[in-house]
């Protein structure tokens, strides 16, 4: 299999190698050629697979339609280290709750971070250290977080051979939980970085220093963000086991609603409906930084400026710059990496904005590709909490709230919704203490974290101190600046 970028302007590659690249040298994304088609044979016998065998069996077959230039007993084994009850806390990995009126709880928070990012990033290292220490090599990588990402990052590199992190996150954007598990670190090739700014202006970052090949090449930068293919194929993963679990045959349909800011939860959704899965629906919620819901309501994408960007009590979607939106767009217009390269480019650099409205390709959104969105509201997500809690039991975060919200308002007679989980509420802690008047129950192995010695260096948005800082903390030779 190849892969091609957005943009249209590289070469065809092999998932290894962008694997170890994030963003095409065109500054598109990498997608497969064309995608893998999923059969209801193969459907029926991935249920058995998932039942008898587990989740990491699962994941292998999966993997194994989109990397095939890694010997299949590698790509297993990698599978079966990476999703184990050690790891994630039970041999299912995953669990599915009944929420009542036809909305299920794909519980995704289960790894070492208690976050959803957790189920694609610990492979993600896996894979890195596999293909570093294939091809002898060494990477820095280079993320931007809102929340999770950070944290799962870290923890799924810490310690791996010939790897470093370094991670932006936005100042005073997360939440207190968030903050002590990323910068309590305190591994040698980990770098918490502060940004004076928004996880726009820390993405932007990112992409800056991406786009300079010189530096990227001499620097050996990689990404853990959901531009990089790797991150979004491990979770159609489980966009597959929460079809598998949520029915009995591949004759029913279900739907997903997941909470998303920068497009990448919900764009592994949209990647496993082209396979095949048998999604109705894929219905998106964002918080009041609701780009993404414009979008689909109005045909008209216009990213937000920083002082624009809201801070919100689901701070992981405040998001105004959707990397992952691109590659949707470019399904959307026929895989016209010209078109793409116009909209993306030319037209929001020169008017900030594109607008589809009176395209005709705007109706498939819906028609073919099967997607809704809403937005939900501060409001929205203390009610969802309390009445999530009082009916069920179940203790969500504002993220799946804003999922629950918007699913409840969408749902069509009959429907069957699973939720995507984000993340444990004890990340949350504050905005579950105003729902329901008492602070979430910190889970046995994090209940010191906020006492100890936080390690972070504070940078303004500018990609030339940013540079100068990766090459000062990588070994003498790495980069040649």
């Amino acid at each position: 299999m190849r892969y091609i970028s957005t943009r249209g302007g590289a070469e065809p590659r092999t998932f290894s190698d962008i694997l170890l690249e994030g963003l095409a040298p065109d500054g598109g994304l990498y997608l497969p050629e064309e995608y893998p088609h999923v059969t209801p044979g193969m459907l029926d016998r991935w249920r058995t697979v998932l039942a008898e065998q587990g989740y990491a069996a699962l994941a292998y077959e999966v993997l194994a339609l989109f990397i095939d230039d890694i010997p299949a007993d590698d790509l297993r084994a990698i599978c079966e280290r990476t999703y184990t009850a050690e790891v994630f806390g039970d041999d299912a990995v995953v669990s599915l709750t009944d929420l009542g009126d036809g909305v299920q709880l794909e519980g995704l928070s289960h790894g070492p971070t208690l976050a959803f990012k957790d189920m694609a990033m610990q492979l993600l290292g896996a894979l890195f250290e596999y293909e570093l220490g294939r091809r002898g090599q060494e990477l820095n990588v280079l993320g931007a977080t809102s929340g999770d990402t950070g944290s799962a990052a870290e923890y799924a590199m810490r310690g791996r051979a010939g790897i470093r992190v370094f991670m932006l996150s936005p100042k005073g954007r997360m939440s207190a939980f968030q903050r002590a598990q990323m910068y309590t670190l305190v591994d040698d090739n980990i770098h918490n970085i502060v940004v004076d700014g928004v996880f726009d202006d820390c993405q932007d970052l990112v992409k800056a220093v991406s786009a300079d090949a010189g530096f990227k090449r001499a620097a050996h930068i990689g990404s853990v963000n959901s531009i990089n293919w790797a991150r979004l194929v491990a979770q159609v993963v489980y966009y597959v086991a929460g079809y598998l679990r949520a029915t009995t045959s591949t004759d029913e349909e279900v739907s997903f609603a997941v909470p998303t800011g920068n497009f990448g939860n919900i764009c592994a959704g949209h990647i496993a409906r082209q396979m095949g899965l048998p999604i109705r629906r894929l219905l998106l919620a964002t918080n009041e930084n609701n780009v993404l819901e414009e979008f689909f309501r109005t045909g008209v994408y216009r990213p937000r400026s920083s002082q624009e960007t809201i801070k919100t009590s689901s701070p992981s979607m405040d998001i105004s710059k959707a990397s992952n939106f691109e590659r949707f767009v470019f399904d959307l217009v026929g895989r016209d990496a010209a078109r793409v390269l116009d909209l993306f480019t030319a037209k929001l650099t020169r008017l900030g904005q594109f607008d589809l409205s009176d395209d005709p390709i705007f109706t498939q959104c819906a028609q073919w590709y099967g997607f809704r969105a809403g937005e939900s509201t501060h409001a929205d997500r203390l009610r969802t909490i309390r009445e999530v809690w009082e009916d069920r039991g179940v203790l969500i975060d504002p993220h799946t709230a804003d999922a629950v919200t918007v699913a409840r308002r969408l749902q069509a007679p009959g429907e069957r919704i699973v939720v995507l989980e984000t993340a444990q509420p004890v990340k949350f802690a504050e905005t579950i203490r105003e729902a329901l008047g008492r602070a979430p129950e910190v889970p046995a192995a994090y209940t010191g974290l906020a006492s100890l010695e936080q390690h972070v260096v504070e940078l303004p948005v500018d990609v030339e101190q940013l540079k100068a800082y990766i090459a000062g903390n990588i070994d003498a030779g790495t980069a040649e600046v």
